[in-house]
């Protein structure tokens, strides 16, 4: 090997040095630095005729791209799990710890208490009073349970505004440093240090929702949603939330604008149509989701129990059942059953059986007098495995007996009138069919009807007879407006005299209140998430109400149980994501040292044919 070989061989190990220790130096500097991956030389011999050596190939991040993307699925799970896991505990405080004073069970129960002592001394001014400010401290807990449910609703709607302005900065930054990374050289320091900060946004918006991150030519890449929908590629698309400002029990998602009341997710690409996000169910998790889930799922179930409690009340109290008489018209057989003081929301059920296949049926005729709430679903109803139809009374029993033998077409009964008496009868010598019974079941509203019935509780001042109309049904936030009938709160003896003469300590009506409130069996909607819509839950007002503390505080702890898993899965992944690309500051300074030992030997080779040059000229 020549003296200028040498030479030459030895200034590329010192300048190969001189880029690893610069990087080395970079390491250490940015060793507690978010997002920053250690950086390595890669080195390769050059050689030929005129010299041989060494250079830097190019500079590269330690990542281990499988851990990567595993870490950002976690990302997107942990943030849903705490999410949820936060609002659940925030709705945990609003129900109150069970056996607290303030909680809705030890409320119920208080008012529960005050009726028995009312149903022991009905005659006692004190109990009556007692018994109507216990209701109204209990109506009072369900109006300010019902608010800050909606106040948590109120509150992820504003948390998915915050996380859609999060995720359109990071889309814009991910773009933006495609374009950079595009123009840069590859394998550079400052192109790998750009892919640093890309990587950065990517882990944000993971947080956000569930992505699928997909490498491209020139070191860009683009984002998918896990569904399919891209977000980046050359350019970012932009969400768009319109947040509303106020939420109410009645403010629910719809694929309808007209009907919809809280904001949608809409993607607008950079060409062609956008697409509703929500709709599409595009998001999957990550802290967009669980909002979405809780705003749109789990506290609407939440107000649905509240608002179920508020109906059965109401309706234990004021619901009168009327049992149809038999009639015959031979041959034809059936029931007859006045319907003249139906109000709109009450129901006729008609019960029958297939004679051919031995079948029993159940129909369901509802007034409902609003023409955009026809035809009803099945569902309008709590009882299991009955065939609703939605009557409208406002055109008369003409028009009535009409609507009904249109319900009733295919079963082979048939029905008429004779003013307000509906009339069923079965198909007669045809025996396709037997009417088993017919009911009518019609709000009271007087306080002085005869009966022990009474509407005590009312929604806002006026009796709860179960409306539905065309925006839907009145039982929907009825939570937040039930109250104690005014005209009960003016006058207490109420809750004793039920016909003019009732004596004063007749103890009649509070012993109905009191059976009614703990121990008559109620059927509750599965829209509560208490029950299905085959097996509805069935079972007295406690009853319930213990399942829905039982359901929230069970949630609540799934919700806290999920979180805590999460957390374990995302601090495993993140761990050994740190230890194949995070900085050891102790493994830098060896490699420190190896390169200062490397450094002095090609500055000694430099020296050594330096002596020689200038020894050689001497000569």
């Amino acid at each position: 090997m020549s003296l200028t070989q040498a030479l030459s061989t030895a200034l590329s190990g010192l300048q190969v040095n001189q880029a690893s220790i610069s990087i080395v130096a970079a390491n250490v500097a940015n060793a507690d630095t978010p997002g920053y991956t250690r950086k390595v030389v890669n080195q390769v011999a050059i050689g030929g005729s005129a010299s041989i050596g060494v250079r830097v190939s190019d500079i590269q991040r330690e990542i281990d791209l499988y851990i990567q993307r595993q870490l950002r699925v976690e990302n997107a799970g942990a943030s849903y799990a705490d999410t949820r896991a936060n609002m659940y505990s925030q709705l945990q405080d609003i129900y109150g710890q069970p056996g607290a004073d303030t909680s809705l069970e030890s409320v119920y129960n208080s008012f529960t208490s005050a009726l028995q002592v009312l149903s022991t001394s009905p005659d006692d001014p004190g109990a009556r009073t007692a018994v109507v400010n216990s209701a109204q401290l209990l109506t009072q807990q369900l109006n300010q349970l019902s608010g800050s449910v909606q106040a948590l609703r109120a509150n992820a709607e504003l948390g998915i505004a915050d996380a859609v302005n999060k995720a359109n900065e990071a889309m814009s930054q991910i773009a933006s440093l495609n374009g950079q990374i595009a123009a840069g050289t590859p394998g550079d320091a400052a192109t790998e240090a750009l892919q640093d900060q890309r990587d950065s946004y990517i882990d944000q918006l993971s947080k956000l929702m569930d992505i699928n991150v997909i490498p491209g030519d020139r070191g860009q890449v683009s984002i998918f949603t896990s569904s399919g929908t891209q977000l980046v590629g050359a350019q970012a698309a932009q969400l768009s939330f319109d947040a509303v400002g106020t939420i109410t029990p009645n403010s629910l998602w719809s694929a309808n604008p007209s009907q919809r009341g809280v904001g949608t997710i809409t993607l607008i690409p950079p060409a062609g149509a956008p697409v509703d996000l929500i709709q599409n169910h595009s998001i999957r998790s990550g802290t967009i989701a669980a909002y979405l889930q809780m705003r749109d799922q789990d506290l609407v179930k939440a107000q649905n129990q509240l608002d179920a409690l508020a109906a059965g009340m109401a309706q234990a109290l004021s619901d009168k059942t009327t049992a149809g008489s038999p009639v015959s018209s031979p041959p034809q057989n059936g029931f007859s059953v006045d319907v003249g003081n139906l109000s709109n929301g009450n129901t006729v059920t008609v019960n029958y059986t297939d004679t051919a296949t031995n079948t029993p049926h159940t129909i369901t005729l509802v007034r409902a007098d609003d023409p955009s709430a026809l035809p009803l679903s099945n569902t309008a109803t709590a009882t299991a495995n009955d065939t609703v139809f939605g009557i409208d009374f406002s055109g008369g029993m003409g028009s009535v007996v009409t609507q009904i033998n249109a319900a009733l077409t295919g079963t082979g009964m048939t029905a008429s009138n004779s003013g307000t008496v509906l009339q069923i009868l079965d198909d007669g010598a045809a025996n396709t069919v037997d009417v088993n019974s017919l009911s009518a079941t019609a709000t009271v509203t007087s306080l002085t009807s005869g009966g022990a019935e009474l509407p005590l509780f009312t929604d806002g001042s006026t009796p709860y007879t179960g409306i539905i109309t065309g925006t839907g049904p009145e039982s929907r936030g009825l939570a937040a407006r039930i109250a104690v009938n005014p005209s009960i709160v003016a006058d207490p003896s109420s809750l004793i005299v039920y016909q003019a003469g009732t004596p004063a300590g007749d103890s009649t009506r509070p012993d109905f209140i009191l059976q009614q409130l703990t121990n008559a069996s109620l059927t509750f909607s599965p829209n509560t998430g208490i029950g299905t819509v085959s097996a509805p839950f069935t079972g007295s007002l406690t009853t319930y109400l213990r399942q829905v503390i039982s359901q929230q505080g069970e949630a609540a702890s799934s919700a806290d149980n999920l979180k805590q898993g999460q957390d374990v899965v995302l601090n495993s992944l993140q761990q050994r994501f740190n230890d194949v690309s995070g900085v050891n500051v102790d493994q830098e300074m060896a490699n420190l040292l190896s390169l200062q030992n490397s450094y002095a030997a090609n500055a000694r080779v430099m020296s050594a044919v330096k002596d020689m040059l200038d020894a050689l000229i001497n000569m």
